[in-house]
């Protein structure tokens, strides 16, 4: 005589039902979440950085508009050439 064994009995794994999750998801979620959240301190950090960046150049920009032409020359630069002095690492103009 042969007897039939459900699903459940015939697979050691059971699958879970609707609205539990298996024991693996929490961790797959809270490593997603973690690394969401590394993603946003890591963007902020950039922004602050190239925002301090941007405020020493600016600074750079002021203390070379200052100068007198005379003063400017002797540094082998035109006022017209400020900005592109300043900025020559991060743009080609």
């Amino acid at each position: 005589m042969m007897t039939y064994q459900t699903a459940s009995e015939h697979f050691a794994a059971r699958i879970p039902a609707r609205g539990q999750s298996i024991s693996t998801a929490p961790f797959l979620n809270a490593r997603a979440g973690l690394a969401q959240i590394t993603g946003l301190f890591s963007a902020i950090g950039d922004y602050l950085i190239k925002m301090s960046e941007a405020s020493a150049r600016v600074k750079t920009i002021e203390a070379l508009h200052a100068k007198s032409d005379g003063e400017l020359a002797q540094m082998g630069l035109k006022r017209e050439d400020i900005a592109r002095h300043v900025f020559k690492d991060m743009y080609y103009i």
